[in-house]
């Protein structure tokens, strides 16, 4: 992996990011009465997803990066139900479902490499005070 400067150059973060552009075409077929319910939902924990990915990134601790990986996993379990909702009240079809859960299945994977990794350069590094791009490496 190459330098990463931003949050933006993290794997886990752009496979989040993509994961919520395709939660919002989704949910644009939900009816029109759940615009303000659970089409809102399942929106806001998607964008939660990335955004405590980026917002962690730039936090000087272990604990601080490792409580906002915490904060995106919440999330994305969250919307996990959602989709199960989604699926059983025939909003969206048995194919989308699984695309969907698949992803959503990636974006865990990532994020509990990327909190294995900051706790590895953690551990290898205890007397190293590391910058944020150091931990992000």
């Amino acid at each position: 992996m190459g330098t990463v400067l931003s949050f933006q150059d993290l794997v886990v973060w752009q496979k989040s990011h993509q994961f919520v552009l395709e939660i919002y075409s989704l949910t644009k077929i939900f009816p029109k009465d759940e615009l303000y319910a659970l089409t809102n939902q399942i929106r806001r924990a998607s964008v939660s997803i990335p955004a405590n990915i980026a917002e962690g990134f730039t936090k000087k601790t272990l604990a601080n990066k490792i409580n906002f990986l915490s904060h995106s996993k919440g999330s994305l379990e969250e919307v996990k139900y959602y989709l199960i909702l989604v699926k059983d009240l025939n909003y969206i079809s048995l194919n989308d479902f699984e695309k969907l859960t698949q992803h959503a299945e990636e974006v865990s994977k990532l994020i509990n490499g990327y909190a294995k990794s900051i706790k590895n350069y953690h551990e290898n590094n205890p007397n190293n005070k590391p910058t944020t791009n150091q931990l992000n490496n």
